[in-house]
């Protein structure tokens, strides 16, 4: 059905783009803000680097998780009250986590914080397939990834600076402060895209049955996979980075966040990509950019090379994840255009859970080498890349 005949095509201004966006950088804003500040987190807390990593483990787990929720839930009440709901609970949450006196409390309240910021996160990607499909769905995400794509970079930044003038609970203040004004954005600028008519019956059973059907989707979940996989090479790295050049070479917060932000770019310059190519070739040279960033930073911890080899397999893994993203997403939603909320919420929770279940791996050793970390990282492409391929050639076919 055309666009505008599914209610919204004309309704795509920019400021509401800008808002997708933002509201689809939660679980980078969430998870890069603070990385600067980890190490310093571990020692006022008194915590090991792996128990400091299970706060990311739990916010990238509580994103996942709440999308599968706020996904359906946005498909049975519409898109705008759940969005409302899930982003006023992130704020709260944040200032929780500032607040948090103990470890313990602090995992808790991230994952809390995630359940809210996961609504942004589903709920953005939904009304994005409300307003668009096909190549111009794929177009939309490119350009929701490049606002996106800030968030990776001004955060770690932000951070970085906010590590000089405060703790790591000024950070969490921040991200309160965030959240509101995108609680105030979205009720001023976020329409309702989703029409009475089109909702899904609000049944416990049609949810699961929604579900059913979509894991049955062999397409479908090739493309979940791959864009997992991905996002899961991204977690390693965001996970292991800060102790790999904090505490192996020795640079400062305010460095790595600057470093950081570089290596980030890589998400923007790639995500154009299926301008000048289409999604599948887009995916495929994204997943060789992940392959050959994860082997070049195991080489350099084998063998034990520069820093400038490390940054450089970092670009090439974010820069992978840039171009394989916005074209995974655009092909497993595009088929479902009357569970847009249910197919984002499995393809978001299938990235953030496999992405918390797996980053943890690569903070054993970071501390002392690159090479666990880049280890890690080669192990999670490989499987993206033959998942990847097969999605391709299944969907061409």
């Amino acid at each position: 059905m055309p666009d505008r005949e599914r209610g919204g095509g004309d309704r795509l201004t920019t400021g509401l783009t800008i808002l997708l966006g933002a509201l689809a950088s939660f679980g980078p804003l969430s998870i890069d803000m603070y990385l600067p500040a980890l190490p310093e987190l571990g020692t006022a807390l008194d915590a090991s680097p792996s128990a400091v990593q299970l706060t990311l483990t739990a916010c990238t787990v509580g994103l996942g998780v709440g999308q599968l929720v706020a996904g359906s839930l946005s498909d049975v009440f519409g898109r705008r009250r759940p969005l409302l709901i899930g982003v006023t609970v992130f704020t709260v949450f944040s200032v929780a986590c500032a607040l948090a006196p103990t470890l313990p409390l602090l995992v808790l309240f991230r994952f809390l914080q995630a359940l809210g910021g996961s609504a942004g996160i589903v709920i953005s990607r939904a009304i994005a397939r409300d307003l668009r499909s096909g190549a111009a769905l794929a177009r939309l995400f490119s350009i929701l990834m490049v606002v996106n794509g800030a968030a990776p970079i001004l955060a770690p930044l932000i951070g970085g600076q906010l590590a000089r003038f405060t703790s790591w609970r000024g950070v969490f203040v921040v991200l309160a402060a965030i959240g509101l004004i995108l609680v105030v954005a979205s009720a001023r600028v976020a329409p309702e895209t989703l029409s009475a008519a089109r909702r899904v019956p609000g049944s416990l059973g049609v949810t699961f049955a929604v579900y059913r059907k979509l894991l049955r989707d062999r397409e479908f979940m090739l493309h979940v996979l791959t864009g997992a996989l991905a996002f899961a090479t991204m977690f390693a790295y965001i996970s292991g980075s800060p102790f790999v050049m904090e505490d192996v070479y020795g640079m400062s917060p305010q460095v790595f966040s600057l470093a950081f932000g570089v290596n980030s770019a890589g998400i923007i310059a790639f995500s154009l990509t299926n301008r000048v190519m289409s999604s599948y070739a887009a995916i495929r040279v994204g997943l060789g950019l992940i392959a050959a960033g994860a082997l070049t930073v195991a080489a350099a911890g084998l063998f034990h090379g520069s820093v400038w080899l490390v940054l450089a397999g970092f670009f090439a893994v974010t820069a992978g994840f840039g171009s394989t993203a916005p074209n995974t997403a655009a092909l497993a939603l595009s088929d479902h255009p009357d569970m847009a909320g249910s197919a984002a919420a499995v393809y978001g929770a299938a990235q953030f859970v496999l992405g918390g279940l797996l980053g943890p791996l690569a903070g054993i050793g970071s501390g002392r080498s690159a090479l666990p970390l880049g280890l890690v990282l080669v192990g999670i492409a490989t499987a993206a890349t033959g998942i990847g391929l097969a999605a391709v050639r299944s969907t061409k076919r």
